[in-house]
């Protein structure tokens, strides 16, 4: 493959590993206590994805879910070693509004011990599964500070049926001189936000939809953009769990498109790890004071 296109903004390649089983749209029908009933692929899609990675010399982020790190360490370990960011994504999969902050700290304290034991490196950056760090649970980005996150990938500034905090910044922002958040990419259209750069809105819209996003996010905004994707959405083979409707659509669209877009981005576009972006950015954060401070 080509080398990708010359671009003085570098974007952010994340990646939420997970496995397909852990997904919300499936959490009314697998309960947690069933995950282990179910054949892991996981190992088999992440490696696939770092070996794109490799063809095209390019590090990114891996969140990854501490269940999933306790039942493939050897992933975790090569994942570092190649030269990737290791970062959080909880241990239980649970989104935060199900969750007591006292629930949430126990939870990301299980999790990022998980990781650092494996790696042997710090963990300094956050995903919540499902994007739910909304307006109603910033608490959890003074819990993140607290237990030495330097920095979180949560906010999704959208509307959404699962999440979204339709107020918060597009850009990478300083938290009450706490934390740095760098929210989900959107692109700002008609008085509205829209999502484009990862999970079912990169399966759904055709790539010169995203190309161009991305192009006027780079160009004509100077911000990166935040891709993410998970592993099972460049499985199309996975097993198929009994839902229908919305449900189904929702996760099993254009499974078999996910690679070949990847593939095209990564050829157009500039990409490297989330904690090399932001120490990049340094200063030009914006600072965000604390809520009703």
């Amino acid at each position: 493959m080509g080398a990708p296109a010359a671009s003085k903004v570098r974007n952010a390649f994340t990646v939420d590993v997970e496995d397909y089983f852990h997904v919300e749209t499936f959490s009314g029908v697998i309960r947690q206590t069933e995950w282990g009933n179910y054949p892991l692929r996981v190992e088999r899609n992440t490696d696939r994805l770092l070996e794109i990675l490799g063809e095209f010399r390019v590090k990114g982020t891996f969140f990854v879910l501490g269940w999933v790190a306790e039942k493939t360490p050897r992933m975790v370990e090569r994942i570092g070693s190649e030269g990737h960011e290791v970062a959080c994504h909880g241990y239980s999969h649970q989104p935060i509004y199900r969750m007591t902050p006292e629930e949430f700290r126990s939870d990301l304290r299980k999790s990022k011990g998980i990781l650092e034991n494996i790696t042997g490196h710090s963990v300094k950056g956050y995903r919540a599964p499902t994007f739910s760090i909304t307006q109603e649970r910033e608490w959890a980005l003074w819990i993140l500070a607290e237990e030495g996150f330097l920095y979180d990938s949560s906010v999704f500034p959208v509307r959404h049926d699962r999440y979204g905090w339709t107020a918060f910044p597009r850009g990478i922002v300083e938290w009450g001189g706490k934390i740095t958040e760098f929210p989900i990419s959107t692109l700002r259209l008609l008085g509205a936000n829209l999502p484009f750069s990862g999970g079912g809105y990169l399966r759904l819209l055709p790539y010169r939809v995203i190309r161009t996003a991305f192009r006027r996010v780079n160009a004509r905004e100077n911000k990166p953009v935040v891709l993410y994707v998970h592993p099972w959405e460049i499985d199309p083979e996975q097993p198929r769990v009994p839902v229908r409707g919305f449900s189904s659509f929702r996760h099993y669209v254009n499974l078999d498109t996910t690679e070949c877009k990847l593939r095209c981005l990564l050829e157009d576009f500039s990409f490297g790890r989330m904690d090399e972006i932001l120490a990049a950015a340094g200063s030009g954060a914006v600072p965000v004071p604390v809520p009703n401070g």
